[in-house]
């Protein structure tokens, strides 16, 4: 990688409705404390911290949360690079195109790391290294994600069947499919087959990056990109705003990286506690460590983009435990 520092940008949406009621739509998981004193979001942005490393981060959610999302950087001490809210949530692939078409308008060499901000890893270390390693394969212009060896033959996972060795990296192996939340039948044979899981966390030029969505998602980036322009014409955030309106869903993992096998890398992280917390079964053993949420509030110098109805929100952190069975 040389001196060239990695871009991360954490994709912060969510409507909080797996885990109803400890997250709720305007209190999702990722903004509430339950692997440690800090909230995932903000443990998520201390693993890419390093300066020499990572520049600061740039931050994707929804623009319901741009409060909370600037609070709880300014509790971490860390100014993001931008933050970026969305006015509609439009899943995976949307938010990624945006980043990208913002770091690669600043930054035409940009180099980025893809991270949910809703995982727990219990080994930061070790997950380090699998981020490492990510990136460097993902030099040779290719989409290089993190798997994860599976417990069990869960349907809701990405499933990675590992092709052979490549780039002459250790545990860097190329993709012979694909198969995104599978059948639970699929999902054994996948599990037998020795397939990793898909972590949702990859590095990739972000130039390769933007070629992969606009051959997958048409001519939505290109609209994307326009509205961004206007915006910065002096359109105030409401080119984006309105674009949002009627752009359609579009899932990172299905409809990119899915159809896209051949340019896409997968680098098998070692054991690292890795947790989704997708479902209330996942997320038991954490809630057995529970910690109080953070107060969260308004406050920062970040800068923001595309907010077409800025206004006041009060609101007031509330959290209610889970009664998990099993």
């Amino acid at each position: 990688m040389g001196q060239q520092r990695i871009h991360p940008v954490v994709l912060c949406g969510g409507s909080g409705t797996r885990l109803w009621p400890l997250s709720r739509a305007l209190y999702p998981k990722q903004l509430l404390a339950l692997a440690s004193e800090r909230t995932l979001l903000q443990d998520t942005i201390l693993r890419v911290t390093d300066s020499g490393r990572f520049t600061l981060p740039v931050v994707v959610g929804n623009e319901e949360h741009r409060f909370i999302l600037l609070e709880q950087l300014r509790e971490l001490g860390v100014e993001a690079d931008a933050l970026i809210v969305e006015p509609v949530g439009r899943n995976t692939a949307p938010a990624a195109a945006v980043a990208a078409l913002l770091l690669t308008r600043a930054h035409s060499d940009a180099h980025m790391l893809v991270m949910p901000a809703d995982h727990v890893i219990a080994d930061p270390d070790a997950f380090r290294a699998a981020i490492a390693a990510a990136l460097r394969a993902s030099e040779s212009g290719r989409l290089v994600t993190v798997g994860i060896t599976p417990t069990g033959a869960h349907a809701g996972y990405g499933y990675i069947q590992r092709g052979s060795v490549l780039d002459g990296l250790p545990r860097c192996h190329g993709v012979a499919r694909f198969v995104e939340k599978p059948a639970p039948r699929t999902a054994q044979e996948l599990l037998r087959a020795r397939a990793l899981w898909n972590s949702f966390i990859f590095g990739a030029q972000g130039a390769m990056l933007l070629g992969l969505l606009r051959r997958h998602l048409g001519a939505s980036v290109e609209d994307m990109a326009t509205a961004l322009a206007r915006d910065a014409q002096g359109a105030g955030g409401h080119a984006l705003a309105e674009f949002y309106q009627r752009l359609p869903t579009a899932d990172f993992s299905r409809d990119v990286a899915q159809r896209a096998t051949h340019l896409l890398r997968v680098i098998r992280a070692p054991a690292c506690g890795w947790s989704d917390l997708g479902t209330p079964r996942r997320l038991a053993e954490i809630l057995r460590r529970f910690t109080a949420p953070r107060k969260c509030g308004t406050g920062s110098t970040s800068e923001v983009y595309f907010l077409a109805n800025p206004g006041v929100v009060n609101l007031a952190a509330q959290h209610a435990r889970l009664a998990l069975a099993g």
